[in-house]
């Protein structure tokens, strides 16, 4: 995802000339479907063709051992070199020039773009991609990130529409809810009066004013820092931020992106690291020494903040109070996987996306199993909840409870379900006077 716009500036500034070809190679077993890449291509907007590399054979063939990796074709079709890493965009530029202008003065050099036919998926209903949702009873709201449509949709717990802030348009525009623009939002915290948005690709915290209907920038720069640094949360980069979690005026981050947990003072507005030592692993103890790996969803009881770190297929614990150890409830490493309930070490989810508490049990979005999961943060018991029958969700990437009622963000169905809590019975919230905005329509002719 943090090289995308790096392409996106390659193919624009060598068009007819460069030919980008995205090769996936899977990590989890989930991701060998072509059915799930063509999904992932659609939510994050890749144009390119992409190769399902299932069985690793490009993978090898290049000897690559690292995600992600560039490798560098000349127009005779030959290897002429390879980089690994993020933020490269100025050495590719480099020698992708210099074979431009090698191969013009040889008369070689093709100029005539390729024309490929992109992906397109036909959409039901007014959500593309929903990545995360918040329910509120107090208020009786509902609060959707529609993370592909750029757009936050509020709605009463019904479903019935209040307003959509962000107009749809990719982009980091303040303003009133029509004039504002997101990019791929992600999660959200309520304090009874503001909403706060992770707003994910642009790598900002974002305000919304549901009584003045306007959207603020509190935190971020605006785009991807790569370095880790503390200060003034309008001074400071931001790297992916996924979740946000509000608790007396401190306002926690899921920092995906640097493998951190980040707080957020609100009275003095400065933010920085809370947990996590920046390295992408599996490791507890003490919060600044900590190891964590893309942690996207967070919860809590009032005690612990609840962590999904997804790329460890793992629920984290770690004190609110930033004293204490960090502990590990379920999950082994980056790379144990699977779907195994069980106890400890010896469960297996696979890139768990949300984790929020509730009666003294833990809800876990089981993402790329496509289940909900029921674990017991103090036994580190796992037990599957909902979705072992086929259908049930597609990727839920965000949870919410409220009012005996579990809402989910079902991410790659487009929707958002409710789950009875008691009964289990599942529905559908059927979202009314709620429009899908231009760009959508666009997308699924």
């Amino acid at each position: 995802m943090h090289i995308i716009p790096d392409l996106v500036r390659l193919e624009n500034k060598y068009p007819g000339v460069l030919v980008v070809i995205g090769v996936h190679s899977p990590k989890f077993p989930h991701e060998k479907n072509t059915a799930s890449i063509r999904k992932a291509m659609l939510r994050y907007g890749v144009t390119h063709p992409v190769i399902n590399d299932a069985n690793l054979v490009l993978w090898k063939r290049f000897e690559v051992n690292f995600w992600p990796t560039f490798v560098l074709i000349d127009p005779d079709g030959r290897f002429y070199g390879k980089v690994n890493g993020e933020g490269l965009y100025k050495a590719l530029d480099l020698h992708i020039g210099k074979l431009v202008k090698a191969y013009k003065a040889k008369g070689r050099l093709k100029e005539t773009p390729l024309r490929f036919a992109l992906e397109k998926e036909k959409i039901k209903g007014p959500l593309f991609f929903p990545g995360k949702v918040l329910a509120d009873n107090l208020t009786d709201r509902l609060f959707i990130a529609d993370s592909t449509n750029n757009r936050i949709v509020i709605t009463d717990l019904q479903g019935n529409g209040i307003a959509v802030a962000g107009s749809g348009k990719e982009g980091k525009k303040d303003g009133s809810f029509a004039e504002a623009t997101f990019a791929e939002p992600q999660g959200m915290a309520w304090d009874g009066k503001l909403l706060y948005v992770a707003d994910r690709k642009n790598h900002l915290i974002r305000s919304l004013d549901l009584k003045a209907k306007t959207v603020k920038t509190i935190a971020g720069v605006g785009y991807q820092e790569r370095k880790i640094k503390s200060g003034p949360a309008l001074l400071t980069g931001l790297n992916s931020p996924w979740d946000l979690l509000y608790m007396q005026n401190r306002l926690f981050i899921a920092m995906a992106g640097h493998h951190q947990i980040w707080i957020m003072d609100m009275v003095s507005r400065r933010i920085g690291p809370f947990a996590g030592d920046g390295d992408e692993n599996l490791m507890d103890g003490p919060p600044s020494r900590a190891k964590f790996a893309q942690p996207s969803g967070l919860g809590t009881d009032g005690r612990e903040l609840f962590i999904a770190d997804s790329e460890t297929s793992a629920i984290r614990a770690v004190p609110l109070s930033g004293r204490g150890m960090v502990r590990t409830i379920v999950g082994a490493g980056l790379f144990e996987f699977g779907d195994t309930n069980g106890q400890g070490k010896q469960v297996r989810l696979q890139h768990a996306l949300a984790a929020i508490h509730h009666q003294g049990k833990l809800y876990v979005a089981d993402t790329y199993n496509s289940k909900i999961k029921l674990i017991d943060p103090v036994q580190g018991t796992c037990t599957t909840f909902l979705g072992d029958a086929e259908g049930t969700f597609d990727e839920p990437s965000g949870l919410s409870i409220a009012a005996g009622k579990m809402y989910v963000a079902d991410t790659n169905a487009h929707r958002i379900r409710v789950i009875d809590l008691e009964s289990k019975d599942i529905t559908t919230v059927e979202l009314k006077g709620v429009n899908p905005p231009t760009t959508q329509a666009a997308r699924s002719k």
